[in-house]
């Protein structure tokens, strides 16, 4: 039986470590680019090499972004009374498909779970009260995934954050419980946001 060489077989294990690439698929896309014509496939290694120096987190809300502070950061039209809060950058980018959020975001570089030793100091949550304090923070909308971890996280937060002339919120359950929120559809999210209410 034929056995594939060696630089394929390597290929193939590195792309089986990317999210949501299975065997199979890490199989077919290693055999495609064995065949492709080299300059393809050296331009796809430079936008992989030129992503991952460009892209940096904003320093203001740690959204992905190449400039410091972000487009929307800096965008004067958004609603700097509302900030959402995130698990990761990508989630950011979900909020952002449907449109209908029109303030800004913090990105909390995770969530709460004591049995992977993630507590409060692991995550951003001092770079917001530092936020709450230096802008006019009206509305927290808490935008965590729907398992234990994203509970608990929003309320800790929720605890942690209340002051009066803060609102806190968090979006309504239209995403399946269990999952993150890059699994969920427009709509789903946008009516996720519509239907956020006020945390405790």
């Amino acid at each position: 039986m034929a056995s594939l060489p060696d630089s394929i077989t390597a290929l193939i294990g590195s792309l089986g470590k990317l999210p949501g690439i299975g065997p199979r698929s890490a199989e077919r896309i290693a055999l495609y680019l064995a065949q492709a014509e080299t300059g393809a496939v050296k331009q796809l290694a430079q936008g992989i090499l030129d992503a991952r120096d460009r892209v940096r987190l904003c320093e203001i809300c740690g959204a992905l972004t190449e400039a410091s502070p972000c487009a929307l950061c800096s965008d004067p039209r958004r609603d700097a009374g509302q900030v959402c809060v995130v698990e990761r950058p990508v989630d950011v980018l979900s909020i952002e498909k449907p449109g209908t959020f029109i303030g800004r975001y913090h990105v909390l570089g995770g969530k709460l779970s004591p049995l992977n030793a993630i507590e409060p100091g692991d995550l951003r949550i001092a770079e917001l009260e530092q936020r709450l304090q230096r802008e006019p923070i009206l509305e927290l909308v808490l935008a965590l995934g729907a398992d234990v971890e994203g509970d608990a996280t929003s309320f800790y937060l929720a605890k942690r954050l209340s002051r009066p002339g803060l609102k806190i919120t968090r979006i309504a359950h239209g995403l399946p419980a269990g999952s993150g929120l890059e699994f969920a559809d427009e709509l789903t999210l946008s009516r996720a946001l519509e239907g956020r209410r006020e945390f405790l």
